[in-house]
């Protein structure tokens, strides 16, 4: 049910973006994600890995957009490195809470994340082909 919602609204406001741009849909429903771990969070008064995980973890979505207006080549590969870093700060704030003892349930953020990750690193490695 939860996923399902998640599709619909990522379908419905992909349209600010461009509809066959899959990194975009992915790290957007990824930061609704996160959104939601994080009111668990602070429903549970972890309020400190709550804002680092929100920051981070929204970030890689908000690097990806923008980098679809890099003023060049260089400019886009250098978003996508950000995001990059930002990915691996939220993957490091998920394995801290997935591995304490009161922290709920992340291993399907994680699994996801990694599936960004994976794909961000593709987009960069084939950018920085075509400079060559």
């Amino acid at each position: 049910m939860i996923q399902e919602y998640y599709i619909f609204v990522v379908l419905r406001y992909s349209r600010m973006f461009n509809s066959d741009n899959v990194i975009i849909k992915l790290t957007f429903g990824f930061a609704l994600k996160i959104i939601d771990y994080c009111e668990l969070l602070d429903e549970k008064k972890k309020w400190k890995i709550s804002g680092q995980l929100l920051r981070s973890g929204t970030s890689i979505g908000a690097n990806t957009n923008e980098a679809q207006n890099g003023e060049s080549r260089v400019d886009f590969i250098h978003k996508f490195k950000i995001a990059a870093k930002e990915a691996n700060e939220t993957e490091y704030w998920l394995h801290l809470c997935q591995m304490s003892k009161s922290f709920p349930d992340c291993k399907e953020l994680i699994e996801e994340l990694t599936h960004i990750q994976k794909i961000i690193n593709q987009i960069i490695t084939t950018s920085k082909a075509k400079l060559a």
